[in-house]
């Protein structure tokens, strides 16, 4: 293995890494009565900054133009993948726990199947019809497992609700995105996807964050935030991409499956959450459906078109 290779692998690794440890992380933000920040006040922050860093390293390395027909496909990216998808994420994590919220991300593959029979005409199998009907069964356990008793999870159902209506949005962008990554770099991309995305979350988020205690907030909060907004909302992109420069997007995808695995190790050693069996089952219901829609078959005969469609989906599969 060449030393390219390793380097994009470390990169793919660290990017699970960073979604992983962002369901515990991001959590003590918006936990409690008196959250040191609102979840849709965080959220404001994030976009923000992401949107400034994308921005600058396009105007410093990139100087990439767009067609104005463009605009319009980049606005409904900015409400899907940014402003529907990170206000629902974070409200339903502070609702449920980090090992629920990871689990129920792994549907995102299933969703994007779902979207791309519908845009692109796949073909539904039987064995990825097998692989929906699994890892939706096991998303629906978790959202039906409602505990109340949980540390810092208030209404566990309806964060878990929230966190798969964010995965819903999340497979619409991936669906809508897929032209545009294509066409233009994709700092090009995400510099106007957060532009707009940031536009739609300034009703909700902007009195939130203007309200924060910013000088009486403790350096591990301080850090937390710092965390989610370099490395959560901007490296964690640009690792993923310069990773898929070297390897195919199908070797990308295969990291998604190591972020509920990394969460739960994260989640438990720093006591923030605890494995049920109700959880394991759930997991391994997910983890199966998701399995069983990512596979394909030794021989298939697919029209060029369809399978580019579908592998260009693949690399997102892993971004949170």
């Amino acid at each position: 293995m060449n030393k390219k290779l390793i380097l994009a692998h470390i990169a793919m690794f660290c990017v699970a890494l960073i979604y992983a440890s962002n369901f515990t992380i991001a959590k003590p933000v918006m936990a409690g009565s008196t959250p040191y920040v609102q979840p849709f006040g965080f959220i404001m922050m994030r976009v923000l900054a992401a949107t400034s860093l994308f921005w600058l390293t396009h105007f410093f390395f990139i100087r990439e133009r767009i067609d104005r027909k463009d605009i319009w496909r980049l606005a409904i990216c900015g409400a899907c993948g940014v402003a529907g998808n990170q206000l629902s994420f974070f409200y339903g994590l502070n609702l449920t726990t980090p090992i629920n919220g990871a689990l129920i991300m792994l549907t995102t593959p299933i969703l994007v199947l779902l979207l791309s029979m519908l845009v692109f005409k796949e073909k539904l199998t039987g064995m990825k019809g097998g692989g929906i009907v699994l890892g939706l069964s096991g998303a629906m356990l978790l959202i039906l497992s409602n505990k109340t008793d949980i540390p810092d999870a208030p209404n566990p159902m309806l964060g878990n609700i929230f966190v798969a209506i964010n995965a819903a949005f999340y497979a619409v962008y991936l669906v809508l995105v897929k032209p545009l990554m294509s066409k233009y770099s994709p700092i090009t991309t995400l510099k106007w996807v957060f532009l707009f995305g940031t536009i739609y979350v300034i009703p909700f988020g902007w009195n939130q964050m203007l309200a924060v205690d910013y000088p009486a907030l403790p350096p591990s909060i301080v850090w937390s935030i710092a965390f989610v907004l370099f490395f959560v909302t901007y490296l964690a992109y640009l690792l993923n991409g310069s990773a898929l420069s070297i390897v195919k997007a199908s070797v990308s995808s295969t990291y998604i499956y190591l972020q509920p695995l990394l969460a739960s190790i994260i989640a438990v050693a720093a006591g923030k959450d605890e494995i049920t069996l109700m959880m394991v089952l759930a997991g391994f219901l997910i983890f199966i459906g998701v399995f069983l829609v990512s596979k394909r078959p030794k021989v298939e005969t697919v029209p060029s078109s369809v399978e580019e469609d579908e592998e260009d989906l693949l690399p997102h599969l892993v971004q949170k």
